[in-house]
């Protein structure tokens, strides 16, 4: 039955819903054939729902003279091209047949020139035997239709099948005759055309076909490589205003292009979709969003607002960062109209950061003074016809001191409605973006040819190197670590932030160097006033007066939860049988606690020195403006030009450590929290400050943090102090042999302590293959349960996988036989996955290449792992009993 009201987004939402109908209809040794260009998309997601191979029919409409809209006919491809022909429309056009004969050498011209730019080398399917599925994404007169019909009956088709979303009702009947089935989702009985049933019906470039063409090829010749060759499209929420976004990002991308549309319009132009359309299948990752939210857009004003408009255009910058399958990809940004002028005041302020931009008939004269500061090549695209704009764009690229371009399309007026002008605006913009935007040679890895051992004898070599592991919960299970006892700093990675077995092995692994091996402090990836409340709890202290509850800011379940629960009671009762200065410290090394680390300054000054707290107070004072969304004071100071409190936070840094005589001789403990939160508010500060500017930046600033704290830790603990440090894998394998080394200039607290410590650093990595996780699918989202996709088969993972052990240890050091560390030392993939799990983007988002034999010291393998028990996230009555967790 069909549904009379059915509409489409676009030609793949259609695709994806016609598979699913045909799927249930089984068909036998199915091959889907597309029509070019409009039935490519639609087809892509008939193949893949089908398993199928996917293939072209090459066909064209004969126009009737004068008329071109009208189909006279159409001619069809193949050994003997056959043409087809609506003999009403010819006798209603008078068509001769010295016309017919010409239109069709044209259109033969034009098929073999399709059949070169889309197919290239890849040979085409042979449909004799098999189930021919013909795809288009909908009929009208339905003459090229036909003439593929007639096509693939000739090429021996067992069965033709013709399967699109639209059609006129009427013109059924017609086609079951002519086919073995009919597959409609919706026959209309008032039809004004397909395009009338889609919100997206943009005319597809041949960029664009060619690349939805490789991505089905790509999947027909390895069928594990769907997830590499499709491309992932999802709605996002950007912060801090949740605005709506698309983002798309194809297999491997290889940049990133933002969209700022102009006033009157949305991330839903389908001008903007069509060049970004093109710019995926060129394989670039985008992002439409809108600028404004609903109630900001109801002022007019707002869209002329450019600072507003660059502003969210900088926060989107900011936003893409965090988001774990393009936040290492270059950035470019396209603005058409007002967005233009907007995106160019982005650029100005991110300098590095944007590698390129694009205006499609923008007024980039908006941007004014900040015209100067722009360090991104910037193509400006204006239509021939649009003389008030040509004027425009030409004084504004006199004020442009970067590599710079003008660029006209004849004929074409403000907005690209001419028939071929999109076209060259999405050619022009996708090769620009070709030549500017790009990854570094260094971080493109292609797969090698060869390797010195095969994974199957590299398995079996690692089988004999490893040493297999008891059950976590076997008091021998942490004696295999022994090896590692002299190290004076042993860091315990994990692959996930949300797996059982990594947490109940780091406990059982700490506590056994703790009362074996004399090990002294727990430093955890957590913020430093959140670790000073278990610290303060496992040593009996009682708990600061009016501090925030620790461990409420997301993710929530990292450390509230029952793995980490029953560990902090082990080290409440360890620390029980112990005297005060013997006891066991738990710090946190992280810097995110900019608020509760000013609040834990504030409450020790106001205790030790009221008139010092007064001055503090007022300095910090500084802050209040952006004390809900930090991220804002960066953009703040970013849009001034200076660090707006940086002065203050030094300053008070600079008193305490001034005062530390005094302070530190009433309590030494107390007076050290309290500068190590100073020191955080400082870091913190410098941390909100360059994330406006480079994601390495950022990463190279908290690692360092991290690893200053750590160091002042083990100073004010003595010589003989020794840390075990809790962290992800991402942090503790040596950063230098990894992609974020190598390709991203990014270092790590592993690499610093090796560089710092030498021998004395003992890194030592986790991995798993498959199960669950505790994650969230976006920042900031609730918690799931996730499944863990089984690792990749080109992954180091798979390779412990296939030893067939469920948990073993594997020493990477001096015993690791030099045959095997030759092989291990290849590159290879390695998974990551942090708070955020998307096992749909899995390859992009949680892969990364690396080495692993320079980057650990020992590899622990748990084959299978479960996601962590998260606690409740509220706090219930009588939690001093159980503090801090409440559980």
């Amino acid at each position: 039955m069909a549904d009379r009201e059915l509409r489409f987004a676009n030609r793949a939402e259609a695709g994806r819903m016609l598979g699913g109908r045909l799927t249930d209809l089984k068909p036998d040794r199915p091959v889907v054939f597309g029509l070019p260009r409009g039935g490519v998309p639609v087809a892509l997601e008939v193949a893949r729902a089908l398993k199928a191979p996917l293939d072209l029919v090459f066909v064209r409409k004969i126009s009737a003279p004068g008329s071109p809209e009208v189909a006279l006919g159409a001619i069809v491809d193949g050994a003997n091209p056959q043409m087809v022909i609506n003999e009403a429309v010819r006798r209603h056009s008078h068509a001769d047949a010295d016309y017919l004969e010409g239109e069709r050498a044209r259109e033969l011209v034009e098929l073999e020139r399709r059949r070169k730019r889309y197919l290239g080398d890849h040979k085409q399917i042979s449909p004799e035997g098999r189930t021919a599925i013909l795809v288009d994404d909908g009929l009208a007169t339905g003459a090229t239709m036909k003439a593929a019909l007639l096509g693939l009956r000739q090429q021996g088709a067992a069965q033709i099948w013709i399967a699109v979303p639209v059609a006129p009702a009427s013109a059924i009947p017609e086609f079951e005759e002519l086919a073995d089935l009919v597959v409609c989702l919706n026959p209309t009985e008032r039809f004004y055309g397909v395009g009338a049933f889609y919100d997206d019906f943009h005319q597809l470039t041949d960029e664009e076909t060619v690349g939805l063409l490789q991505q089905g090829w790509a999947a027909d010749e390895d069928p594990a490589a769907t997830e590499t060759a499709s491309t992932m499209r999802r709605v996002v929420k950007i912060s801090p205003h949740h605005l709506d976004g698309d983002l798309t990002v194809p297999a491997d991308p290889k940049g990133l292009v933002i969209f700022a549309h102009g006033s009157g319009s949305s991330r839903l132009s389908p001008r903007n979709k069509a060049v970004a359309d093109t710019l995926n299948a060129r394989g670039f990752a985008t992002l439409l969003f809108d600028l404004l939210t609903p109630e900001e857009a109801e002022d007019r004003h707002n869209v002329f607002d450019i600072p507003l408009l660059a502003a969210r255009i900088v926060e989107t910058v900011l936003y893409v960062s965090g988001e774990p399958d393009i936040a290492d990809l270059p950035v470019g940004l396209f603005g058409a109209s007002t967005g233009a002028g907007a995106a160019l005041v982005a650029a100005a302020e991110l300098g590095d950061r944007v590698a390129a931009v694009v205006s499609r008939g923008g007024r980039p004269d908006l941007a004014g003074s900040h015209l100067g500061s722009v360090t991104a090549p910037s193509l400006l695209i204006v239509g021939g016809d649009d003389d008030q704009v040509i004027a425009l764009n030409r004084a504004a690229l006199a004020e442009l001191s970067c590599q710079k371009a003008l660029r006209i399309v004849p004929g074409a007026t403000h907005l690209f409605e001419e028939p071929g002008t999109l076209e060259m605006v999405c050619a022009m913009a996708g090769e620009w973006f070709e030549k500017n935007l790009r990854l570094p040679a260094s971080a493109v890895h292609p797969q090698l040819e060869t390797h010195p051992k095969t994974p199957e004898e590299i398995a079996t070599a690692l089988r004999k190197a490893i040493q297999p592991l008891p059950e976590i919960d076997d008091p021998t299970f942490a004696e295999a670590f022994d090896r590692y006892a002299d190290a004076r700093i042993v860091l315990l990675g994990e692959a996930s932030h949300g797996s059982s077995e990594f947490y109940r092995a780091r406990a059982a692994i700490t506590q056994r160097l703790i009362e074996k091996h004399g090990f002294t402090h727990i430093c955890v990836e957590a913020d430093w006033p959140d670790a000073s409340a278990i610290d303060r709890h496992i040593r009996n202290l009682p708990a600061h007066k009016d501090r925030e509850r620790p461990f409420t800011r997301f993710p929530t379940w990292m450390w509230r939860n029952r793995e980490v629960d029953e560990f902090v009671k082990a080290l409440q009762a360890l620390n029980a049988q112990r005297a005060p200065d013997q006891q066991v410290r738990f710090s946190g090394l992280d810097l995110y606690s900019l608020s509760a680390s000013i609040s834990a300054v504030l409450d020790y000054l106001d205790n030790v020195d009221p008139v010092a707290a007064k001055e503090a107070r007022q300095r910090y004072a500084c802050f209040d403006p952006w004390s809900h969304q930090l991220a804002a004071y960066g953009r703040a100071s970013l849009s001034h030009g200076y660090a707006l409190c940086e002065d203050s936070v030094t300053r008070t840094l600079l008193d305490l450590l001034e005062g530390e005589l005094d302070y530190s001789a009433r309590d030494g403990d107390d007076f050290f929290d309290a500068v190590q939160n100073a020191r955080l508010v400082a870091n913190a500060e410098r941390y909100y400050r360059v994330m406006y500017y480079a994601s390495n930046e950022t990463w190279n600033l908290r690692d360092r943090h991290m690893f200053e704290t750590l160091q002042r830790i083990l100073e004010r603990g003595g010589p003989e102090a020794k840390a075990v440090v809790w962290a992800h894998n991402s942090h503790i394998g040596d950063a230098r042999f990894t992609d974020m080394g190598r390709t991203r200039n990014e270092w790590n607290i592993g690499q610093l302590c090796r560089e710092a410590y030498g021998a004395k650093a003992a890194l030592i990595g986790f991995g798993t293959h498959g199960g669950t996780v505790a994650a969230a699918s976006e920042w900031g989202a609730p918690m799931e349960v996730k499944e863990v996709r089984p690792s990749r088969p080109d992954s180091y993972e798979a390779l412990c996988h296939a030893t067939g052990e469920p948990r073993f240890l594997l020493d990477l050091g001096e015993r690791l036989p030099p045959g095997l560390r030759h092989a291990l030392s290849e590159p290879r993939l390695e998974r990551y996955i942090g708070v955020i799990y998307r096992p749909e983007t899995e390859r992009w988002s949680h892969y990364s290449h690396a080495t692993l034999p320079d980057q650990y010291d020992g590899f622990v393998w748990f084959d299978e792992t479960k996601a962590v028990t998260a606690a409740p996230a509220a706090f219930g009555k009588g939690e001093g009993e159980t503090f801090p967790f409440g559980l």
